[in-house]
């Protein structure tokens, strides 16, 4: 196979901790580097995140480095991809580290599939004790929810993926990222490539190892803005979100409000629907507790117990803020980064 030249965009923005182990795993490609040009995009680091890169530029000239105003992921990536001189597109993410066949299977993939985008299976790690406590319970089902891409082993067409490999026409075709969203650009991207008449091909045999949070507060930060951006998403692009990403806001809901009617009207009814839901979710919270922790050790189950319904509570009260938050999204905002 001719394989055609390609940009790999990154987004970065203070992430002096996971660059270099990123630009490593990038180097290490199997695809032929002179066929590689590497964008980063800063999104004014803080940290020594640019410096680190600098330095890595006498070793790997294929590095750019673009300047992001505006901070956020989507401005980022329209930036790279518009000052990219290559016709297929790769998107990356820092927090990862990329199996050393991850881009050439990638471009193979979107050149001999029908399909518009191609994208891999994540594993999900963590650094320290809380990390790995952490990671494993978003490998799980009860963590993730459906989320393919996290717990598959085979080939699929599926709704949305995380990264991506793109034909660079594509974003002349059907627009850039979209400005508004400072998360869940991909779901939404992939949504517009579905409603297109294109498809997103998942390979399971493209793979590559994602970092995730490693402090309770940093899990909950991240679930209650992933909760909050859900409902924005899903607002200002109908259709772009699935199901599973409301079902956290729907639990503290229900417990809510069933609490409250339990409190006010004294009712056994809404007091038994309250013990049946949470008897229900403490059975899977201890049947996936039990699960890490026979594999890992039995030190994480008592973490992992208070993990789940952390992180699902921090994740359906973003989701409430989320319908806070509407009236002032709706009232302005770019569409698709034209």
């Amino acid at each position: 196979m001719e394989y055609p030249n390609i940009s790999l965009v990154l987004p970065i923005r203070n992430e002096e901790r996971y660059i270099e182990a990123c630009v490593e795993s990038i180097f290490r490609q199997d695809y032929p580097a002179e066929k590689m040009e590497v964008i980063f995009v800063d999104g004014r680091s803080e940290d020594r995140t640019v410096e680190l890169l600098r330095g890595m530029q006498a070793r790997y000239p294929q590095i750019r480095i673009l300047d992001n105003p505006d901070r956020t992921v989507p401005y980022a990536m329209n930036i790279g991809i518009r000052s990219s001189t290559a016709p297929v597109i790769v998107r990356l993410d820092v927090h990862a580290e990329y199996m050393p066949d991850y881009v050439r299977l990638s471009v193979e993939t979107l050149l001999t599939r029908e399909c518009e985008n191609v994208g891999g299976v994540v594993d999900t790690r963590g650094r320290g004790f809380m990390g790995e406590a952490i990671a494993a319970m978003l490998a799980t089902p009860l963590g993730v929810g459906n989320s393919q891409f996290r717990t598959t082993d085979e080939d699929a067409y599926v709704d949305t993926l995380p990264f991506g490999c793109f034909h660079r026409e594509l974003f002349d075709r059907i627009g850039y990222y979209d400005e508004r969203m400072t998360r869940n650009q991909d779901n939404e991207l992939n949504y517009r490539i579905r409603k297109s008449g294109g498809k997103v091909f998942l390979n399971h045999r493209v793979k590559s190892i994602y970092y995730c949070r490693d402090t309770i507060g940093g899990i909950m930060r991240m679930g209650f803005m992933n909760g909050k951006w859900n409902v924005i998403t899903m607002a200002l692009v109908p259709g772009s979100m699935s199901v599973r990403h409301f079902v956290p806001m729907c639990f503290v809901l229900s417990t809510l409000v069933l609490l409250l009617l339990t409190c006010l009207t004294r009712s056994m009814l809404f007091g038994g629907l309250l013990a049946l839901e949470w008897g229900a979710y403490l059975l899977l919270d201890l049947f996936y507790s039990y699960d890490i922790a026979r594999v890992k050790k039995w030190t994480f189950f008592p973490v992992e117990f208070i993990l789940y319904p952390l992180f699902h509570f921090a994740y359906g009260t973003g989701s409430l803020a989320g319908l806070l938050a509407l009236p002032k999204m709706l009232a302005g905002g770019k569409e698709h980064g034209k």
